[in-house]
């Protein structure tokens, strides 16, 4: 069962500016009632350019209603261009977090902001059309998007991938794209970071040694396990134990606690800190493999 924050269940149980609006300034629709889930978004300006009134037409799970509900209560009164650059982090901040295999709702309802907003701009001439070449032709995900829920939430999994815009989840067979599309992204992020900030020297900050631990893990150990058809996840930083996940080839291998000590501690007390030390989080490890279906 999903742990759901009291904000989510409040939205879910009592949504806010559920319909339509009458003659609306923009209107936005986006996903299917094929895919499991569809959002249509329609609001209407005041005389000094502000969202006066946003409504909503939702199909899907309870986080699919919270988070169209809570949307729409964050855009009233905002102009335009401040609607704009509402993300889909904003909306699950303001609900305190959802599950991870539920951000693509968040997702879902930034693509409906923007959808309408594309329908007000263009004044109602132009059909919100998905920009890319599509990827997952399963849900209908374009490069585009991977790339864009990639570099916003900064993921490192074909899993998480799939959790933020539901790409990979159908037959899987483009996984393998979407594991090109990490690999692209998180290198670029990782070349931009080594360009700037220098390796570890003297104290570090909780936050400055989890950050030096994801580069790290990005730059010098994934590369490595995704060559073996593996991977890994960081799952947790506490004081010098690295808490750790492996996935793919990696999480089924013999060797995995070899690999453990000779590539990832060694890398960790190479690029961080010799005082790092590694735990495997075996439940989350064991997990994929119990799944069924």
């Amino acid at each position: 069962m999903w742990e759901y924050t009291d904000k989510v269940k409040e939205h879910f149980f009592n949504p806010r500016n559920v319909g339509e609006i009458e003659n609306p300034d923009g209107i936005g629709e986006v996903g299917s009632l094929a895919c499991g889930d569809a959002l249509k978004l329609t609001f209407k300006l005041d005389k000094n350019g502000k969202i006066r009134d946003v409504k909503f037409k939702t199909f899907g799970c309870a986080s699919a209603i919270a988070t169209s509900s809570v949307l729409t209560e964050m855009i009233k009164g905002m102009t335009i261009d401040e609607a704009a650059k509402v993300t889909n982090k904003d909306i699950a901040d303001y609900l305190g977090g959802l599950p991870e295999q539920k951000m693509h709702c968040s997702v879902m309802g930034r693509e409906a902001l923007e959808a309408a907003i594309e329908n007000y701009r263009t004044g109602g001439r132009e059909k919100h059309e998905l920009e890319g070449k599509v990827v997952c032709t399963c849900f209908g995900v374009t490069e585009n998007e991977i790339e864009r829920v990639i570099r916003e939430n900064d993921l490192t999994t074909v899993e998480q991938v799939t959790n933020y815009c539901k790409a990979g989840g159908g037959c899987g067979g483009c996984k393998g794209e979407i594991e090109k599309i990490i690999e692209k992204i998180q290198g670029d992020k990782a070349g931009q970071v080594t360009e700037t900030a220098p390796r570890w020297a003297g104290r570090l900050t909780n936050i400055q040694k989890i950050k030096l631990i994801q580069q790290t893990i990005n730059e010098q150990i994934r590369p490595a396990l995704r060559a073996h058809g593996g991977n890994i996840e960081l799952i947790d930083v506490e004081g010098d134990k690295v808490i750790v996940a492996f996935r793919g080839m990696c999480a089924q291998c013999m060797l995995a606690e070899f690999t453990m000590k000779d590539l990832v501690e060694a890398k960790l007390r190479e690029f961080v800190s010799e005082a790092l030390f590694v735990e495997e989080d075996t439940d989350s490890a064991q997990e994929p493999h119990n799944h069924r279906g």
